[in-house]
């Protein structure tokens, strides 16, 4: 009797047992096998031809964003060209070229689902051995618009940066290392966090995507005005500095070392480079190795109760008040937590309400009113509660039989989302006054946020039965078709029923100030908050009969996605 069959690749020397039996000294010798390395380009071009066969409008996007990458890729090499002979010329390159391989560690983890041949687990049947399917699927990921866009990058760096025979010889060297680093990064991310990305957290990763470039561009873009008004790039130069001897920016680094003359730390920095290459290259063939031979242990874990044996809630649940308010608020919060969609609402809505009044405080244009941003976004969540629970809201629909039910139902919703508003809202209101250092004002403006979040909860819930629409579960849109008119009217309608509700506190504010009576703008705090506390229990009130009487319509609104 044979021994156990293993698996390719935990025997890299192995060859692999044939439908006639295995194969022994006797056995005649196998023809030798055609190189992998053009089988995974054709199939990398394959899949691209594929999937723009898919559609007109799959076609057309494709088409557009390679026109606009393109154009970029041009205008970027058009400028590095027109860079060259600048002092500062190394310091540009340097960075752009650091900030282009952080892109490359960490797209994949937030676009997975844009390369199929990311996952290396789609190839688990085959016989194949780690180092060759490692070479062909490096050659296979330089097919692309990505590539392209980095070798325009890395051209422009050296076309700026070299200067004499020794420069331009260590600039080719440096081009294709920069280019092969960049890709062997991602490559290797992409196998070591492949589990991750076809899971539950990886689809949240893909979701929070859009996120991520929004604050990335607004950290861009505020340390591009503090370069601009303290001294330029020179700031930037100790980062160079440092950034030389870290691949692949090293590569850009030894080019300008072999430009100054100083040929010993031009090839220490491109061993640095190539180094690192190969380091990429082992832990990418380990990850895959790894991946081929090991069972997915993901579905193989019992899932955890969060109810001891006496039925009673753990954890979160024991801090929540009992009965329905309690239930509803445990469920609400772990929409937050588990729903992707839910979550990069959340999510949005706390980095932007932060960064708004937070950086237009530290270019010393913001001012103490902007805190109020915070308790806006965080409002907005209070709106469509009923479309995050989608078809499921019939679970929902049969515990209401009257308005008491509603209005509890609804209670349960707001209290969840206070629990972390609340907080939140104070902690950028204390945040940006310590930036300002108007801590007189702190009382009066916490009492405006809080009133604004009493008057988003209100309208929110009324919206929230009147304007249902449903939030589709797969891709990135929050809307379902046909649903976009009811979704602008229940968020930029209830903001500005919002607004008028604050109508009174913002005279009293107003009148305050004017009369001259600043000493007296600490009774804001009471009264913000009392105001927002009333002005939500009447939203409540109102809203639940609404609810009640339309459940059947709010079923059918939500279930479209």
């Amino acid at each position: 009797m044979s021994g156990p069959l293993e698996h390719p690749l935990s025997r890299p020397g192995s060859a692999p047992v044939t439908a006639g039996g295995p194969v022994g000294p006797t056995a005649p010798t196998a023809a030798p096998t055609a190189s992998l390395t053009p089988v995974m380009v054709r199939l990398k071009l394959s899949l691209l031809r594929n999937g723009l066969r898919q559609s007109s409008g799959r076609r057309a996007a494709y088409i557009a964003s390679v026109v606009v990458v393109l154009l970029f890729a041009a205008l970027q090499l058009l400028g590095l060209i027109a860079l060259r002979g600048n002092e500062h010329a190394a310091t540009v390159c340097v960075l752009l070229v650091a900030l282009l391989a952080v892109g490359w560690a960490f797209m994949p983890l937030f676009f997975a689902s844009g390369d199929e041949t990311l996952d290396a687990t789609r190839l688990v049947m085959l016989p194949l051995r780690p180092r060759p399917l490692v070479r062909a699927l490096l050659v296979s990921s330089l097919v692309g618009i990505g590539p392209l866009f980095t070798l325009c990058l890395a051209v422009g760096s050296v076309i700026a940066v070299a200067r004499g025979v020794a420069g331009l010889t260590v600039g080719v060297i440096a081009v294709a290392l920069t280019l092969l680093v960049c890709v062997a990064l991602a490559r290797a991310m992409a196998a070591a966090n492949t589990r991750l990305l076809t899971s539950r957290r990886g689809r949240d990763l893909a979701v929070l995507s859009g996120l991520v470039i929004a604050v990335g561009a607004q950290l861009v873009n505020f340390g591009a005005q503090s370069l601009g008004s303290s001294g330029g790039l020179s700031k930037l130069d100790p980062v160079a500095a440092v950034l030389d001897w870290i691949p692949p920016a090293a590569a850009i680094g030894a080019v300008h070392a072999a430009s100054e003359g100083d040929l010993g730390v031009a090839l220490a920095r491109l061993a640095l480079t190539a180094a690192a290459l190969v380091a990429l290259l082992y832990g990418w063939q380990q990850s895959l190795t790894k991946l081929m031979v090991s069972a997915d242990g993901s579905t193989l874990q019992g899932a955890g109760g969060s109810r001891d044996k006496g039925g009673r809630s753990t954890g979160l649940g024991r801090l929540l008040p009992s009965g329905r308010t309690g239930t509803v608020m445990e469920r609400s919060l772990r929409y937050v937590w588990r729903d992707p969609k839910t979550k990069a609402a959340w999510v949005t809505s706390l980095a932007i309400g932060l960064i708004v009044p937070v950086f237009n405080a530290l270019q010393g244009t913001g001012s103490l009113y902007f805190a109020c941003f915070a308790a806006g976004m965080l409002g907005i969540q209070m709106y469509n509660q009923f479309g995050q629970d989608t078809s499921a809201f019939w679970m929902v629909a049969l515990t209401i039989s009257s308005p008491r039910d509603a209005y509890v139902e609804l209670r349960g919703r707001a209290l969840a989302l206070l629990v972390i508003t609340l907080p939140y809202a104070t902690l950028v209101t204390v945040v940006t006054t310590a930036l300002l250092g108007d801590w007189g004002a702190l009382p009066e403006v916490l009492g405006l946020s809080f009133a604004l979040l009493g008057a988003m909860l209100a309208t929110g819930a009324w919206s929230s039965a009147r304007f249902p629409y449903s939030i589709p579960q797969e891709g990135y849109k929050n809307v379902a078709p046909g649903q976009a008119g009811l979704a602008w009217i229940a968020i930029f309608g209830g903001m500005v029923a919002a607004a008028l509700l604050c109508a009174p506190v913002l005279a009293f504010t107003m009148w305050l100030h004017l009369s001259g009576a600043d000493e007296w703008t600490w009774l804001l705090l009471p009264l913000g908050a009392g105001y927002g506390a009333l002005i939500t229990l009447l939203g409540l009130r109102m809203a639940a009969p609404r609810t009640a009487h339309r459940l059947p319509e709010i079923l059918y609104a939500v279930s479209k996605g």
